[in-house]
């Protein structure tokens, strides 16, 4: 017999939205999970028809539960637990891409470093 709720980080953790329950359970706890619109602490329930919104290192998902799940399960198993809602993720070209520095161009300079700095906001 199937469980009717499942904890939250149990679940995005056994459908494969987190690699592991801890860092499923860090994500709730950093406000990275909302059930339903509102923040999901590690415990709270998750039941079928609930909707999950995740910030994942791979970009945010938005899923509708349609299985609840205890155990973590295969990818093709997972897939089939929820209805993905996910915006789909933006063009290759739009992606935030790093400046390189050109190979044997050596050590930066002071000049330089201070213009990195200024670019990454620090």
């Amino acid at each position: 017999m199937e469980p009717t709720s499942v904890r939250a980080d149990v679940w995005v953790w056994s459908v494969r939205l987190f690699a592991s329950r801890s860092a499923a359970t860090t994500a709730c706890k950093g406000g990275q999970v909302h059930v339903n619109g509102k923040r999901a602490k590690p415990s709270q329930a998750v039941h079928v028809g609930d909707r999950v919104e995740a910030t994942t290192p791979g970009g945010p998902r938005v899923v509708v539960v349609r299985r609840v799940l205890l155990k973590r399960v295969g990818a093709a198993v997972a897939v089939e637990c929820y209805t993905d809602h996910s915006p789909p993720p933006p063009p290759r070209e739009e992606r935030l891409v790093m400046p390189r520095r050109e190979r044997g161009a050596g050590r930066p300079t002071k000049r330089e470093r201070r213009e990195m700095d200024r670019f990454r906001g620090r």
